[in-house]
């Protein structure tokens, strides 16, 4: 009897799994438009869809969040075979953000000074799950927040470390625990 318990949990984790798996992000169609583009640092292939994005008029502007803070525009706009003046213009750095959760507060409160009402992140595949999580979190249900994956090709092991980050948030912010 009591191994019941143990069973239904593994089910229900490997249940949680396959539904984790599914939810993987995929990259939006680039005529999808919303007000803004939201990119986190930390992958190959993230910023260069952000400004293939913005130079195709799918959003108004780009926040690149969790930015090095000794970089500079124009360096990015070198590295990035971008123009300048799309830097100037469009592209703001954040310099604050140093995870995922510092991600969402840091777009949370760009989003929030130029009063945007929807938001496309655009962020590793297997990163789209948890970084929604977390920027539906900071945001609100005010904000439309679209996830625009970057495929990789992610390890066995990366997927599940990132499912059980996923997992715990999740029951984080169920219990109302690192909520700000």
């Amino acid at each position: 009897m009591i191994w019941r318990i143990p069973l239904l949990l593994v089910l229900a984790w490997a249940l949680g799994f396959g539904l984790f798996m599914l939810s993987l992000g995929k990259p939006l169609d680039p005529g999808v438009r919303t007000d803004a583009i939201v990119v986190p640092t930390g992958g190959p292939g993230r910023i260069d869809r952000g400004i293939a994005l913005l130079q195709g008029k799918s959003a108004k502007r780009m926040l690149i969040t969790g930015t090095d803070p000794t970089v500079r525009p124009i360096e990015l706009a070198v590295e990035y075979r971008t123009s300048p003046r799309l830097f100037r213009c469009c592209i703001d750095l954040g310099h604050e953000a140093v995870d995922t959760r510092s991600n969402a507060d840091e777009t949370a409160a760009w989003v929030a000074k130029h009063g945007y009402k929807s938001v496309r992140l655009v962020t590793a595949d297997w990163h789209v799950p948890r970084a929604k999580l977390e920027l539906a979190n900071a945001l609100g249900p005010d904000v439309e927040i679209r996830g625009d994956g970057v495929r990789t090709t992610a390890s066995w092991s990366m997927l599940l470390r990132e499912y059980h980050k996923y997992l715990v948030r999740r029951f984080a912010l169920l219990f109302g625990i690192g909520n700000g």
